[in-house]
């Protein structure tokens, strides 16, 4: 089994002193942030996949937020699939392995309804991918709030059925369900995707009425039994931290599965 560990993002200027920066550490994935929008040029893109390779750091990419696939105007889910798809071609030219999204909000439709149309909406993006021989693999992710769509039975089936990845955001389900979290329980649902590997967000966070509310740094829920869990059953995992304080929580991550007797080469 392989445990890779790293930040949401640099906060480092960059992201390739980012990448320097978690050689040094000892950690070895970053996912890059595209959530605020993508304002990265394809050299970019390139030089840092290279450092990446040099450094042999993992890389992943979230997509931007405002991505809807379930909107009640086309225009913008025209938009929101235009954004993954670039936001996947920059991924291929850096070798990432992951693109990370949220799916959609209801929109004033039911769940059935939504879960339908995010369905259509997936395929044809996933149809593109496939035409053009990409690599980058979409990892459709567990959402924080009972208003939009994304409980970890939606995605679980959204992703069996479109033949995607999953980002299991345990923070989100943990918030959605109110305080509530049961690892053994998750990854015993995750079981049907037959996934070779799983990639990860964590987090401490606060939540209300309807769930998600902020990121918080790691406390609840807690990383110590996860940890364990994923050990006992031997995932490979890619675990994102999405903490206010991402690089120092990765590195309390790291020594808590060094605790746990695991070693990172």
């Amino acid at each position: 089994m392989q445990i890779l560990l790293g930040p949401a993002g640099s906060p480092l200027s960059s992201t390739l002193e980012g990448i320097s920066e978690l050689k040094r550490l000892g950690l070895q994935c970053i996912e890059v942030q595209f959530t605020h929008g993508i304002n990265m040029s394809k050299e970019l893109a390139k030089k840092i996949g290279e450092e990446a390779k040099r450094k042999n750091i993992t890389l992943s990419i979230h997509a931007p937020y405002f991505i809807n696939l379930n909107s009640l105007e086309s225009e913008k889910i025209t938009a929101s699939k235009q954004r993954i798809l670039k936001s996947c071609e920059l991924g291929e030219i850096m070798g990432a392995n992951y693109l990370v999204f949220h799916a959609g909000y209801y929109s004033k439709k039911t769940p059935d309804e939504t879960y339908k149309i995010i369905k259509e909406k997936v395929l044809e993006i996933q149809k593109e991918i496939n035409s053009k021989k990409w690599k980058i693999k979409l990892a459709i992710e567990t959402t924080g709030k009972t208003t939009v769509f994304g409980s970890l039975e939606e995605t679980i089936r959204l992703v069996k059925e479109c033949k995607t990845s999953i980002c299991v955001d345990f923070a989100h389900i943990y918030a959605r369900q109110q305080g509530r979290i049961n690892y053994s329980e998750i990854f015993d649902k995750l079981k049907i995707l037959n996934l070779k590997d799983l990639h990860i967000h964590f987090s401490g966070i606060k939540f209300g009425k309807t769930g998600e509310l902020n990121h918080e740094v790691m406390g609840k829920p807690d990383f110590d039994e996860l940890a364990k869990e994923i050990l006992k059953r031997k995932i490979d995992v890619q675990i994102i931290s999405e903490s206010p304080i991402t690089f120092e929580d990765s590195l309390k991550q790291k020594k808590i599965f060094e605790k746990l007797n695991y070693k990172f080469i």
